[in-house]
């Protein structure tokens, strides 16, 4: 059974030594604000994500930051969209960058460290509506083991859009789940033998459509991990 040890642990309001003027008074604030984020209307959890932002204090305190992680299951693809920005800024790590403490930092990857299908499922969705994303997306993908694993099970979900399992494999390839390799190859195997298949019909129908784009996307994943 897997137990997150933050569940047990009292994460602290803001970073001990950490200069934050006038606690008295950016307290409630700051409490107000990680309220919105729970909130059922989208517009007041953007409004909470304001204010967390215009404080700063995404980058200094423990509980905000994990509060703001955990929207990266949000229904709404916007602010999903923000989260994905915020929490890569908070995971960075840069030379000759002031690197956010590792208290506030540790929180927000034990929570990516157990990211499931629906939360990377959203973050493909994300990369579709916006490519620019795709590399802080890359980073939170990076921060989950198991991340290859459940880009896997998108892929091979027939039903899914093709879009979103052309981005599974593109995140496969780009964060390099080397795991993943031989099944990648098993698929674009399978794909390539009843493509070849089909060349003796009059007519494609729209199902190899979609395997060309498929195949190609795997054997450019597949190159890029092999080359590693």
């Amino acid at each position: 059974m897997n137990i997150n040890p933050l569940l047990n642990v009292q994460l602290p309001l803001f970073v001990y030594g950490e200069s934050t003027e006038n606690y008295a008074e950016v307290l409630p604030v700051v409490w107000n604000a990680v309220e919105c984020l729970v909130s059922p209307e989208p517009i007041t959890r953007q409004l909470g994500i304001d204010s967390i932002l215009e404080l700063g204090v995404q980058k200094s305190s423990p509980l905000v930051a994990y509060m703001i992680a955990m929207r990266l299951g949000d229904t709404d693809i916007n602010i999903r969209r923000r989260v994905i920005y915020i929490v890569a800024d908070i995971i960075s790590w840069e030379p000759g960058v002031r690197q956010v403490p590792d208290i506030v930092r540790k929180p927000v990857t034990y929570f990516l460290h157990d990211m499931g299908d629906e939360i990377v499922f959203g973050l493909l969705e994300v990369s579709v509506m916006e490519p620019q994303a795709d590399k802080p997306i890359s980073q939170i993908l990076n921060s989950c083991p198991l991340g290859g694993k459940f880009l896997g099970n998108v892929l091979n979900e027939w039903k899914n859009p093709l879009a979103i399992r052309e981005k599974a494999i593109y995140f496969i390839g780009e964060v390099g789940y080397m795991e993943m390799l031989p099944i990648l190859e098993r698929l674009l195997d399978r794909l390539e033998a009843r493509q070849n298949g089909q060349y003796s019909m009059s007519f494609a129908p729209s199902s190899s459509r979609a395997d060309e784009e498929i195949i190609r996307d795997l054997r450019i994943a597949i190159n890029r991990m092999s080359a590693h």
